[in-house]
């Protein structure tokens, strides 16, 4: 995707990178290399300038841009879906993997293996159209509150990581979602949530299939896996929706490693950063022993990679935005 004439007008004209745009960021390495980074790549003849059309940034979702303790968001949608339609069908207390999420025991749900997770898929996210899946998502994201928190789910994102997409857009960098979340789940709310149009989102997909219902075009969502955004993934993924390899790359986990590996080979300037979990007071503490979000393999090979640790603890002064 290139910049309009107007938006390349803006972005040759912006004014420096400056630090106190990032306000929640403390002052450190970490926000340093940022502000260098962008300074570099919008200063015209400098060594690190980037041209404005391919100043793109990818960004993970889960645990980077919104917390994923102790379950994905999407997953907890899932289970909320379930719970709301139980009523209609009393088989589920006696079948799995129902009988396990209504009675909270998610390792019996775990045990029913890929079969469950196709069942769980397909009466949450499948056999209806694409409109009216955006529409439970929609009503979910504004009524559904977190199980620890208690907090909406819009509001347990990370506010620095708000703002240095706003920072990053203002210096003339478009901002992509990259995640192995569902890209339907996230394109309702994304852009209201961080400013990222549908568009910009790319995400694992189910199948959909094109048909014309009541005299209407629709989308018909089918319980099958289309596309896992997530691993490996995430460089296709990044390659058949953007086109183009990004300058800058923010994950958390070990399932963002390719995607930092990619985006920080290239012949020109990159920056590849990594959210650490530290804070177990604001947020959630975690990393190699995980069962969401682990990071470990890209956390020991950050140093040669030269990806930067944010150390949550240390480099923000707020985790989630102000109520």
């Amino acid at each position: 995707m290139r910049l309009s004439g107007f938006a390349l007008i803006l972005a040759l004209v912006a004014g420096p990178a400056l630090a106190q745009d990032l306000p929640s960021w403390n002052d450190g390495p970490r926000k340093q290399a940022i502000v260098d980074f962008v300074t570099a790549a919008t200063t015209e003849g400098g060594p690190g300038w980037i041209a404005p059309q391919d100043r793109i940034a990818t960004f993970d979702n889960d645990g980077t841009l919104w917390a994923e303790q102790p379950l994905y968001f999407q997953g907890l949608f899932a289970i909320d879906r379930i719970q709301k339609l139980a009523a209609r069908h009393p088989e589920w207390k006696l079948q799995q993997p129902f009988k396990g999420v209504l009675e909270g025991d998610l390792k019996a749900v775990a045990g029913s293996g890929g079969k469950g997770a196709t069942e769980i898929l397909a009466v949450t996210h499948a056999w209806m159209t694409a409109d009216a899946f955006e529409g439970i998502v929609n009503d979910w994201i504004k009524t559904a509150r977190h199980p620890k928190t208690g907090l909406p789910y819009d509001e347990m994102i990370y506010q620095p990581m708000v703002e240095l997409m706003d920072y990053l857009r203002d210096n003339g960098f478009q901002t992509w979602i990259v995640s192995g979340g569902g890209i339907d789940f996230m394109r309702p709310w994304a852009d209201d949530t961080y400013g990222i149009p549908p568009q910009q989102i790319v995400g694992s997909q189910i199948a959909e299939e094109y048909q014309i219902i009541d005299g209407k075009p629709e989308f018909m969502r089918k319980p099958e896996v289309f596309f896992v955004d997530d691993g490996a993934g995430k460089p296709v993924g990044i390659e058949r929706h953007i086109g183009k390899r990004p300058v800058m790359a923010f994950g958390n986990s070990d399932g963002d490693y390719q995607m930092l590996e990619y985006v920080t080979a290239g012949d020109g300037p990159s920056l590849g950063m990594i959210v650490h979990h530290t804070d177990a007071k604001r947020e959630f503490a975690y990393d190699r022993d995980s069962h969401i979000g682990k990071l470990d393999k890209a956390m020991t090979d950050a140093p040669d990679k030269g990806w930067l640790l944010i150390d949550m603890a240390q480099d923000w002064s707020r985790v989630y935005p102000d109520p």
